[in-house]
């Protein structure tokens, strides 16, 4: 009689999990406040380039972001530039790490592809209300299925960016474990980020 095969057991312990679970929890906020920055980005450098004056800048934790202008000669370009450099330069960032093959390129790829998707529903979404830049586009003359097309285009995109990355953040069968010191450092980022956009409010 043949005999059984012993039964390897792949649970494990709650301290194991700990810093895949830290490490979650920290990225989803983390990658929400800084694809407001890169977003912001956007519209203040193409705002300047374009000849315009940016006033501020608003960034805070607790607040959806903005860029106000005193002079704006090109308003639909400013406009256009939060969302299309708000997706593209996340990606540029991650293909230049995926190329140098650092070590953390996987969370790059989980930005990128959370800039694509935010960005992305941003438009389709808010053109239904006309809210936010979705708002400011239709009433400069952009054709609402312009933003329809970009919002699928990036959706898709983001979508295809975070196939198969569960695994790295230790979720799934085939799971990467997840030390301690990426855990503490998506931490780390996120309370810098947010003290530092705190800070910079008050001023």
């Amino acid at each position: 009689m043949p005999s059984k095969i012993p039964q390897v057991s792949t649970c494990k312990s709650p301290m194991r999990r700990l810093p895949s679970l830290i490490l979650i929890v920290a990225t989803a906020p983390l990658a929400w406040l800084w694809m407001q920055v890169v977003h912001e980005c956007g519209h203040a450098l193409f705002g300047w380039l374009t000849g315009g004056e940016v006033r501020q800048v608003i960034l805070h934790p607790l607040t959806i972001s903005r860029t106000d202008l005193d002079l704006n000669p090109h308003p639909l370009i400013v406009c256009w530039a939060g969302p299309v450099f708000g997706s593209i330069a996340p990606v540029m960032v991650w293909l230049i790490s995926h190329a140098v093959k650092w070590p953390g390129e996987y969370w790059l790829r989980f930005f990128a592809g959370f800039c694509l998707i935010a960005n992305g529903a941003y438009l389709a979404v808010g053109s239904f209300e006309g809210i936010g830049d979705a708002g400011d586009l239709l009433r400069h003359g952009s054709p609402v299925w312009m933003l329809w097309l970009f919002g699928a285009c990036t959706i898709t995109a983001g979508l295809r960016l975070w196939h198969g990355l569960g695994p790295k953040f230790g979720i799934g069968p085939s799971v990467t474990q997840i030390g301690w010191p990426a855990a503490l450092m998506a931490c780390a980022s996120l309370l810098a980020t947010i003290i530092t956009e705190a800070l910079l409010s008050r001023r």
